[in-house]
């Protein structure tokens, strides 16, 4: 099986055998020992020479003879007979004879009393007398398991931690670093850019293959296909919609002709006609211009201008439209806007929103249009905010209302605004100018509508409302 689960078997395989190679290679070389029992054979056999030692100085020299040899040792020792009774003890030696009495008696044992700790052996002097040597030393409570866990774990536990820690970075890159890419990926293909694609890294045959790669390849098959439907799409737009210009052309000659010679009662119908196919000119207009805009090469014939001059041109054409809706349409701004890019197609776009917001808004309101900024020096961006006081939106339909064609009654009554492309357009081109909008329903009813535009040079100013 090669996947990621080999991946991350291999990884804690190898760490388990490198920390337990280095911590065994680490133990011998600290306490010097090949095997466990050498230890216990040389304190056996040198506390064996110590206690015949002692048994030959209390013999030859009685109870000084062993308080003598005892305090060249330094160290607390007693000496007890056959029968396991202190010699040379003064005081209560109850609890050491007790003690003695626990202990085995064939081989190097050791016990707990009171603060000490004693080490116990059955010996024989020269005389061939038996006597029991026992080793004191004071206990120490503090070391308990911890001074156990300290005294084995070093520098055993901080090699474990630095490899195992080591084994982990080095698994946390095998699968992080490529779902870090996938994710990159996924957010590019997601804001229009079907170009993208996850490189394949180079692995070994043990490592290659695995489902991570397998996930890269089905992305990228997956933004292949996208890329063609989409660019498919944009073509056959295209393309019918230039096809379409030919007969509308040629119907726009039959309709000058048939006025010509229609009677008086037919020019309600001819007029009719005469709306409908302008109607479907600016229709397929919009298609070409959407198309190009979509373009992923499409570029911009930039300048700059004011965005204050531009809204104030577009106002006189808006009052005119709202005047046969009996509405009314106020710009308020507060600021200067410079920005660069194409004027037509912001002009466009601020005024299918402004146009939008006119068809819909309630006979006899104001459709307001506020310009502010914010940001700071060389990075201002302008905020341009038009609200209406029409039904505004679903809270589910504030994002789809700029998709192409996109109407929230699927009726497509004429009563119900136009195609569905002008703020599709809008969308467009506010994206080309690196901006974004967006749509918000209004408190007290309505909807606003959001554009943001990168500002090349902005001026304050006290918010005047221009009529």
């Amino acid at each position: 099986m090669r996947g990621l689960f080999t991946k991350i078997f291999l990884c804690f395989w190898i760490a388990q055998s490198l920390t337990f190679v280095i911590s065994t290679t680490l133990i011998l070389q600290q306490h010097h020992f090949a095997r466990p029992d050498q230890l216990v054979d040389v304190l056996k056999t040198t506390f064996g020479n110590e206690a015949r030692a002692a048994a030959d100085a209390y013999e030859s020299g009685g109870c000084d003879g062993f308080a003598r040899f005892a305090a060249g040792l330094h160290q607390t020792v007693y000496l007890a007979d056959s029968s396991a009774h202190l010699l040379c003890q003064h005081g209560d030696s109850s609890v050491y004879n007790e003690a003695l009495s626990r202990m085995e008696q064939a081989r190097l044992t050791s016990t707990r009393v009171g603060q000490e700790y004693l080490w116990s052996l059955q010996i024989h002097s020269a005389s061939r007398r038996q006597y029991f040597f026992l080793l004191s030393r004071p206990f120490r409570s503090n070391y308990g398991w911890l001074g156990n866990l300290r005294f084995f774990a070093f520098p055993q536990l901080p090699v474990a931690i630095v490899v195992f820690g080591l084994t982990t970075f080095v698994l946390v890159l095998l699968l992080t670093r490529p779902i870090a890419r996938l994710r990159a990926a996924a957010r590019d293909l997601a804001s229009g850019k079907l170009k993208t694609r996850v490189a394949k890294t180079r692995t070994g045959r043990l490592l290659g293959g695995d489902e991570i790669q397998g996930l890269v390849h089905d992305f990228n098959h997956m933004a292949e296909q996208l890329e063609s439907q989409v660019a498919a799409q944009k073509i056959l737009l295209r393309d019918v919609s230039h096809e379409l210009r030919s007969p509308l052309a040629r119907l726009s000659v039959a309709l000058e002709l048939a006025r010509e010679e229609a009677p008086a009662h037919m020019t309600d119908q001819l007029q009719r006609i005469e709306r409908e196919t302008g109607r479907l000119n600016q229709l397929i207009g919009d298609l070409l211009r959407l198309s190009s805009m979509e373009s992923s090469n499409a570029r911009l014939d930039q300048s700059e201008f004011s965005l204050n001059e531009l809204l104030e041109e577009m106002l006189a054409d808006a009052e005119f439209e709202a005047r046969q809706r009996t509405c009314r349409v106020d710009l308020h701004t507060s600021c200067s806007c410079t920005v660069s890019g194409n004027p037509e197609l912001i002009y466009r776009a601020v005024e299918n929103v402004v146009r939008n917001a006119i068809r819909y808004t309630q006979d006899g309101s104001v459709v307001e249009l506020d310009l502010s900024s914010d940001g700071q020096p060389g990075e201002y961006t302008a905020v341009l905010q038009v609200s209406d006081r029409g039904p505004g939106l679903p809270e589910g339909e504030l994002r789809n209302v700029f998709q192409p064609f996109y109407r929230v009654d699927d009726a497509r009554q004429r009563n119900t605004g136009g195609f569905g492309v002008g703020l599709a357009l809008t969308e467009r081109a506010v994206r080309l100018h690196h901006g974004e909008v967006r749509a918000q329903n209004r408190q007290g009813g309505g909807l606003t509508i959001v554009l943001r535009l990168p500002c090349v040079k902005v001026q304050v100013s006290p918010s005047v409302p221009v009529a």
